[in-house]
């Protein structure tokens, strides 16, 4: 095997026609460089050097390892270049995973900022159920994912590197008609009596109602299962029965319907960011890192609109 440093070494002998100018020029010894050139050419098994008097003539294996020196110099100062590139965020890809209610709320500001900051970065971004997202870690498909956890089911895999980034707590949906939607906030207690808009096919939400409910003393009724925020506010603003949400999925409240804090207990889960641990942070992936906690630092301190949906600064001009 051609030792490629040689190799290189070699070119620039060919380049400036002695081995002393070489020397010279790259601040070692002559010695040094004739050393290498003649390891070099036991690697090639033949000369690659007329050494005589006045310097040196290359032979013709060493015009054609010297071109092919050159064109490695060429290709090498370009991979420099790219890899600058990529690391000063001025080339690359940067493929994330999300899940709707993220997707509609923590994640655009997020995008805004990083597009913003490195327009030449391509961002790609998949939407999916917790399942899918796993998937598409696994197999790499994508670099990160947002996900959520509960205290009940913990993300605990030694293979992943997890960043929290946001508590996401509930808020309770009451109909503009309901005795307590003149209320500041409320408890799952104080509507145990009421029947309950869920959401459908096992829901995470709807695990966290029957929890929630079960853990100050009563089993939720339920009335309808919805298979998205909107359909069960839809049934909440016919007064069909109250609902329970993560505050992130009230991103469009309708007319006729009222959100509540929920005091105290609430199950409440947390928002994050996942990678496979034996996948490297990408330069790119870490300044999207940072644009998403300015997100989430931007939900976690911001006001609450009248709909009790936290405002959040616009990343471009800071209001």
């Amino acid at each position: 095997m051609l030792d490629v440093r040689r190799i290189l070494l070699f070119a620039e002998v060919a380049r400036r026609g002695s081995v002393t100018a070489t020397a010279r020029a790259l601040n070692y010894t002559p010695s040094a460089v004739s050393q290498q050139v003649s390891r070099l050419e036991t690697e090639a098994g033949q000369p690659l050097l007329d050494r005589h008097a006045r310097g040196v003539t290359l032979t013709d294996a060493g015009r054609a390892l010297a071109d092919r020196g050159e064109r490695i110099a060429r290709e090498l100062k370009a991979a420099e270049s790219e890899l600058a590139d990529f690391a000063g965020l001025r080339a690359g890809t940067l493929r994330i995973g999300t899940f709707p209610t993220v997707g509609a709320s923590l994640l655009p500001p997020a995008v805004i900022a990083f597009r913003d900051t490195h327009p030449d970065v391509r961002l790609t971004v998949r939407s999916a159920r917790i399942a899918g997202l796993w998937s598409m870690l696994e197999s790499r498909e994508i670099e990160m994912s947002l996900m959520w956890d509960y205290d009940w089911c913990r993300i605990d895999r030694e293979d992943v590197d997890i960043t929290p980034l946001l508590d996401d707590p509930p808020a309770l949906l009451v109909g503009d008609r309901h005795p307590l939607a003149t209320r500041t906030d409320a408890t799952l207690a104080d509507l145990a009596g009421d029947s309950w808009i869920t959401r459908a096919d096992r829901h995470p939400v709807a695990e966290a109602l029957v929890r929630g409910c079960r853990a100050v003393g009563f089993e939720p009724q339920i009335a309808y299962e919805a298979h998205d925020y909107q359909e069960a506010q839809a049934m909440v603003a016919a007064g069909l029965g109250v609902a329970l949400a993560p505050t992130l999925a009230l991103e469009g409240i309708r007319p006729g319907v009222s959100v509540l804090p929920l005091r105290p207990p609430a199950p409440v889960r947390r928002i994050l960011l996942v990678r496979m641990a034996d996948h490297a942070l990408t330069p790119a992936a870490g300044a999207f890192l940072g644009s998403l906690r300015e997100s989430a630092a931007a939900r976690r301190t911001g006001a609450m609109d009248a709909g009790g949906r936290a405002v959040v600064p616009d990343p471009r001009t800071g209001s």
